[in-house]
């Protein structure tokens, strides 16, 4: 059933799958219009898997698709790094050529970690996003490719997979959206034990509705005697025999092959093994030998390798190859340059009957040729068979390096768990090898921040290897037993004498506290930063400092972290660490924006972008446009951060940043909620859920979904994404950035469900904790929120014992909040005219400034609150009527427009109980629209457009305006032709002119303030 077909010995009949192969063939049919397809097929040794995917392959091509097909290698210590992937690439690339180089164009350098054929591979990142980056890159290359047709990729022998390939699989399981193709990836379930490393995988697939299962049952009586039909090439098959096949082999096609055809010269064997080695034995001497050689050679063994290893003349060679293929035994390669046995139980067999000098032996020969002539192999594979051939030899002075120069390439391909397997058997390793076989290693120091080790000294060797595998284990998600090497390495360290290693250390010991939730990190680089001070500057200095500053940043941002972050830049740029001095600068104009230097702070982080964008650095490059667009809607620029936003996004699908664009959908998000675009932001979300990203992107997706919910009026759904915001945060590293706006939500929240001392204690919790600066953006909603549940509650018995104490604490705490920029004056002056009401002496001129604020505003739902509160005080003071009914009108149109139910509500009570009426009724046309507040509505000027008109009017060229906005010259052109189509204008000195006429923009000497 399996492997190459020959008439006289293999059955050319294809028995018992017909269901299996239907299934396959009905997923072909789905990928051709567009869906992809995942299937695993499960079965037993021998069982036919091998021989159902060259059915299914062969009628795939058939119907014009392009196959590949990749087999797993067990070799190594975990596997060969992405070997299938590699081996399925490799297909393609000959098969479509040019076709394949055209999609990989611009990122040439990436793939070559998975397909060297295309090049020199760039730069390496020690950073998770270089991985991620691969993966997404991989499966944006697949889409690409299958545009014109469909593909079919087969990987076999799941069950020996290293964990990248299983991951990078699960990842195009889960990711591939659109692409006419289909995965099939083969397993042996009889050899997926309680605790092999495949059991998670396929319990992942489990939980993918795309992916499909199929179990491979073995044969029943009937389908027996059709297959030994087909072997034997007869009618009908003697009965006895086909009952003493069928009892022996319990219906596995393979074993029914091998008792078919040995069993009746040789009789039926009560040993499995016997019956494995029957065809092997049976054949010549050398050809014996040669068998016996490739079983140690791997899964597959290249022709040159095996003749260098045989050592054996050229014809003698081929004739026992030609006999081992003629007996079924061997088969050559897809590639048509090596050979394979035809069933792996066969050479598990060979393999397992070699004496344990002669397995020693022939491991040493195979390093020695590989040493000798490297060309024997494939350039990705070298390193890794090397490592795993001398160690197989128990040559521990030549296993040691060749082992450590293994880690290093599975480094380069991102292959980060199997790197970690290396290091792991190098430790072992590093036990047993004498003294000079230590201190002869080269340096493998793995980044350039962590000091080289310029002494033959064996601590420091070892503890380069230790810092190598914490490094490793970090970038594999095995955060525990980075911490552990961690913990370990401090143990050993002199700090007096490696101050400067020992600093690097407790630099990864903080973010790995972070990380496993044991702590906030600080305490951890507060020793970090006690071990440095007074050095002289070095990288790993100006890592310390970047990360001090990048951590206080988000915790307690102030003068002394302003400083911090200064010295971290200067120290990066004395030493020349462009990766850290640009994660400081980003840092630094961070804080630059929230201590008063708005703009300067925004054009440094801008520029950041830029470098970091134009040098590729992709360690970096995550937080550029991520931090800038939050740092844009901080500040109330709400549309210069979608367009920054947008532009990140561009970004991250070019160089494959998966999580940086979860975080920048989230931030866009924040964004459209806050110009009103709820349905937008709803798209927004749910592009993040289909990006799969980690914790915190999603847990930052369900506080937007939580903010929008309550903003609708869903209770429930408020209260269950706040739920799952919390688990994704955690407590134990908490940031103001989070938990202010979650108390906010679950303040909200309190209070809808009519629980306002609860309320009460979630905002006390809040206000013990403090506001940081940089924090204005949440705090001022908060104590809003705060002040509107202190202002429905007075009254209530139950609420009035401390209620003066909880004004008077928010009162402080307003007064403490800077109200440097617009969007924080005007919810400062929605605070002001909260507080009165809370304190029962409402005031309609402190709401009119609010309302004034907002227009200036594009903030429509605050808008509308404050102008629903104007009406309401101009109603209870015996105001204006007609202007309450007026704003009431508007704020009731906004409200409907959005989705606001509970503001709606609010208004058509309101009205209700003022006998106003509301929206058509009043003026007599048509459903309620808001009234245009300005100019600038009637002509259809969007804010952005207003922005870019104001700096036309001040005689801007496009590219000076792209500067101002942070956003790109043909973005602004863009924007300048749709003013002047708005304005019906021939040029921008008449669109300029027309502006100041209708005092559509500020005045001239305002303009670049204003726009900025």
């Amino acid at each position: 059933m399996l492997g190459a077909v020959d008439s006289a010995r293999v059955s050319p009949v294809f028995v018992g799958r017909g269901d299996e192969l239907t299934a396959l063939v009905v997923a072909l049919a789905r990928a051709a219009t567009g869906e992809p397809q995942a299937v695993v097929v499960a079965g037993e040794a021998g069982v036919g898997k091998t021989r159902l995917l060259e059915e299914f392959l062969t009628a795939a091509r058939a119907a014009g698709a392009v196959a590949a097909v990749g087999g797993c290698v067990e070799i190594g210590a975990d596997g060969l790094p992405f070997a299938p992937v590699s081996t399925v690439l490799r297909s393609l690339h000959r098969r479509l050529g040019e076709e394949l180089t055209a999609a990989a164009a611009g990122q040439e350098g990436e793939l070559a970690r998975l397909l060297p054929e295309l090049g020199e591979t760039t730069r390496e990142w020690h950073e998770e996003d270089g991985r991620a980056r691969l993966f997404e890159l991989t499966a944006r290359l697949l889409e690409s490719l299958s545009r014109e047709r469909t593909l079919v990729l087969a990987v076999e022998d799941l069950h020996w997979a290293d964990r990248s390939t299983r991951e990078l699989l699960a990842y195009l399981f889960r990711s591939l959206d659109r692409a006419r193709l289909v995965i099939v990836a083969t397993y042996r379930s009889d050899d997926i034990h309680r605790r092999h490393p495949l059991r998670p995988f396929l319990a992942e697939l489990d939980r993918l509705r795309t992916v499909r299962r199929i179990e491979l049952p073995r044969l029943s009586r009937e389908e027996v005697r059709a297959q030994m039909a087909g072997i034997q090439g007869v009618e009908t098959p003697e009965h006895g025999l086909v009952e003493q096949v069928f009892e022996r082999s319990e219906g596995n096609p393979f074993f029914v092959e091998e008792l078919t055809v040995g069993g009746t010269a040789c009789g039926i064997s009560d040993s499995l093994r016997d019956l494995l080695l029957v065809r092997v034995e049976a054949l010549p001497e050398t050809a014996q030998q040669v068998a016996r050689i490739a079983a140690e050679g791997g899964s597959e063994i290249e022709h040159a390798l095996l003749a260098a290893v045989a050592r054996l003349p050229e014809d003698e060679l081929i004739e026992a190859l030609r006999a081992a293929v003629g007996a079924n035994i061997l088969a050559p390669t897809q590639d048509g340059d090596g050979y394979r046995f035809r069933h792996a139980l066969v050479r598990e067999a060979v393999s397992e009957d070699l004496l344990p000098g002669e397995r020693v032996r022939l491991n040493r020969r195979y390093a020695e040729a590989l040493e000798e002539d490297p060309s024997l192999v494939r350039t990705d594979e070298r390193a890794a068979r090397l490592a795993s051939y001398w160690y197989a030899a128990r040559d521990v002075p030549r296993a040691l390096p060749a082992v450590l120069d293994a880690a290093v390439a599975a480094r380069r391909r991102y292959a980060y768990a199997e790197q970690l397997r290396l290091l792991d058997r190098a430790l072992e390793l590093w036990e047993e090898a004498d003294p000079e076989t230590r201190r002869a290693l080269r340096s493998f120091a793995h980044t350039d921040v962590y000091p080289a080790c310029d002494r033959e000294d064996e601590t420091l060797r070892y503890l380069d290897l230790l810092a190598e595998t914490v490094s490793a284990a970090q970038l594999s998600g095995e955060r525990k037993r980075a911490l552990a090497v961690v913990k370990r390495a401090l143990r050993m360290l002199d700090e007096n004498r490696e101050p400067l290693r020992a600093a690097w250390f407790w630099t990864q010991r903080s973010k790995l506290a972070q990380s496993t939730g044991q702590g906030d990190g600080w305490e951890e680089l507060g020793r970090a930063q006690e071990l440095v001070r007074g050095l002289p500057p070095s990288p790993v200095h100006a890592e310390v400092l970047a990360n001090a500053a990048a951590w206080g940043s988000t915790h307690e941002p102030g003068p002394e972290i302003f400083t911090t972050a200064q010295r971290a830049v200067e120290l990066a740029s004395l030493v020349g660490a462009e990766s850290i001095e640009l994660h400081a600068r980003l840092t630094l104009g961070s804080l630059r924006v929230f201590s008063g230097d708005v703009d300067g702070g925004l054009v440094e982080m801008a520029e950041v972008a830029r470098c970091v964008v134009e040098r590729g650095e992709v360690g970096v490059m995550g937080r550029c446009h991520v931090n800038l667009s939050s740092a844009l809607e901080g500040v109330g620029r709400s549309e210069q951060a979608v367009e920054v936003a947008e532009e990140g996004l561009r970004v991250a699908h070019r160089f494959g940043l998966r999580d940086t664009r979860a975080w920048l959908r989230n931030n866009m998000a924040e964004s459209l909620v806050a110009l009103g675009r709820w349905e937008e932001a709803d798209a927004a979300l749910a592009a993040t859920r289909r990006l799969e990203s980690s914790a915190r992107p999603r847990g930052s997706a369900a506080l937007k979904k939580a903010h929008l919910a309550l903003r609708r009026g869903d209770v429930d759904q408020a209260a269950r994404q706040l739920a799952e915001a919390w688990k994704h945060h955690g407590t134990h590293d908490p940031q103001p950035q989070y938990t202010i706006p979650l108390a906010r939500l679950e303040m909200e929240i309190e209070a809808a469900r009519g629980r306002p001392l609860q309320a009460r204690r979630v905002l006390e919790e809040a206000l013990d904790r403090g506001f940081p600066l940089s924090t204005e953006r949440y705090a001022w909603p908060l104590l809003y929120s705060a002040l509107a549940v202190e202002a429905d509650a007075r009254g209530l018995p139950a609420a009035e014992p401390g209620r003066a104490e909880v004004l008077e604490r928010i009162r402080r705490a307003a007064g403490e909040l800077p109200r440097l920029v617009p969007v924080w004056a005007a919810h400062g002056l929605m605070v002001d005219a909260e507080l009165l009401r809370a304190q029962g002496r409402d005031d309609p001129d402190r709401w009119a400034e609010a309302v004034a604020a907002f227009e200036r505003l594009s903030r429509p739902f605050r808008l509308a609150q404050a102008r629903y509160r104007r009406a309401e005080s101009l109603l209870d003071t015996g105001g204006d009527r007609e202007e309450a009914a007026d704003l009431l009108t508007r704020a009731h149109a906004t409200a409907v427009r959005l989705g606001a139910v509970p503001l709606r509500e609010s208004v058509e009570r309101l009205a209700g109980r003022a006998r106003v009426v509301l929206g058509a009724a009043r003026g007599g046309t048509g459903a309620p629209q808001e009234p245009p507040a300005d100019p600038v509505e009637s002509f259809g000027l969007t804010p952005r457009e207003r922005d870019v008109l104001r700096l036309v009017a001040a005689g801007r060229s496009n590219r000076q305006i792209a500067e101002a906005l942070f956003i790109s010259p043909k973005t602004a052109s863009v924007h300048v032709s749709n003013i002047l189509a708005k304005l019906d204008v021939s040029g921008r000195g008449e669109a300029a002119a027309m502006a100041h006429r209708l005092r559509l923009v500020e005045p001239a000497d305002e303009a670049g303030r204003a726009a900025v």
